[in-house]
């Protein structure tokens, strides 16, 4: 009997534990496994209860006759939990991956099952045929990004959600004086154009009205100050940072077309911590990669493929208009003309978002050669 416990043993000596999890908001479900094929076992824990996890690891391994010391692969998709997960499954020994939820293979029938355990088998079964090499397309992981290069997001992130909150505090004031009839700009002047302000029957605007739009006003104000207050800090950023990516900022504000917002998305968002071998990957990972479709007779062509950075992506297409208009000699701009100028409104469309993969890839090149873009010219 002993002899045969030994033996058992000694089968499992070179296996790995294969580990996936499925990340709800109060509960996460894990599942294990050692093989292909093999019964996984499932099992459910609180949502970040990190003692937790790593007792249900050790009991897998016992679980499935591995030593303590037996080597764990595990994966999750990127989401909402971002990356503290993967740093912390690391720090432990395990091998994790990142998974982009896009690439994870699903049902195609219009209706089949669900539920989050079963998901974690499905995630497992990859992640089983990855490790083994029989899955060579379709499953892609995610870039992990360090805590510094994370952070360095956080500025103009903040930035861009406060200039959304500003305008919708501006648009939701604009409304609710046309509902009454009333055509005001949200200015300095507005108290007291408020105060002033008259109904279609010349009474002026009722208090309730009144007190609420003061209210709005005041957050606006409020969001006013800490926009300006993030601008400032870029601007001593801008002066003072000798870090890479800050280097890269600048180098991108010589050209003309390029701001401050475009110019810190580009490097936060994309430039600064990916590694790029060729322009087709600069295009793939922005997400402006066409998406053929081809079966028998058909054959047209589905748009962009949308799988990158989505800030990168519309800024980007903003700033190609951009480069049109402030650097119409170059090369890139010359090229737009020729080939969608004389289309029509659909035609330019199609064409601006080829430009802006172009001037994305030619946006890596001067950063990684200081060769500038053809026909390109820099800020006086």
């Amino acid at each position: 009997m002993d002899q045969t416990t030994r033996t058992a043993e000694s089968t499992r000596e070179g296996s790995k534990l294969y580990m996936a999890l499925e990340l709800g908001w109060g509960n996460w479900k894990l599942a294990f496994t050692t093989e292909a094929g093999e019964k996984p076992r499932l099992r459910s824990l609180m949502a970040r209860d990190r003692d937790t996890l790593e007792e249900e690891i050790a009991h897998a391994k016992q679980r499935f006759g591995l030593p303590s010391t037996a080597p764990v692969v595990s994966c999750y998709e990127a989401g909402r939990d971002g990356f503290w997960l993967h740093r912390y499954l690391t720090s432990l020994g395990v091998a994790n991956q990142v998974v982009d939820s896009s690439s994870i293979e699903v049902d195609r029938r219009a209706r089949h099952a669900k539920s989050d355990g079963m998901d974690a088998q499905k995630l497992l079964d990859q992640l089983v045929e990855f490790d083994l090499g029989r899955k060579k397309r379709g499953w892609r992981v995610v870039r992990v990004p360090s805590p510094q290069e994370e952070d360095a997001r956080q500025l103009h992130r903040e930035l861009e959600a406060l200039k959304q909150e500003r305008t919708r505090h501006t648009n939701r004031m604009r409304g609710l004086l046309a509902s009454q009839g009333i055509d005001l700009k949200v200015g300095p002047q507005f108290r007291e154009e408020l105060q002033q302000a008259r109904l279609w029957d010349g009474s002026p605007v009722a208090p309730g009205l009144r007190s609420r739009l003061e209210r709005e006003l005041a957050r606006l104000e409020q969001l006013g100050e800490q926009i300006s207050e993030l601008e400032k800090q870029r601007r001593d950023l801008l002066k003072n940072s000798q870090e890479a990516s800050i280097k890269q900022v600048r180098q991108l504000l010589l050209l003309k077309a390029l701001g401050h917002n475009s110019a810190w998305v580009f490097v936060s968002e994309f430039f600064a911590w990916r590694q790029f071998r060729n322009g087709r990957e600069v295009g793939s990972l922005s997400g402006l990669a066409p998406t053929p479709y081809q079966s028998g007779k058909s054959n047209h062509e589905q748009g962009i493929g949308r799988a990158g950075n989505g800030r990168i992506r519309s800024m980007a297409i903003e700033i190609a208009w951009v480069w049109l208009r402030c650097q119409p000699r170059s090369q890139l701009s010359l090229w737009f003309k020729e080939r969608f100028g004389a289309g029509g409104r659909r035609s330019r469309r199609i064409g601006i978002v080829a430009l802006a993969r172009r001037l994305l890839v030619a946006l890596w090149r001067y950063l990684e050669t200081g060769v500038i873009p053809d026909g390109a010219t820099l800020k006086a």
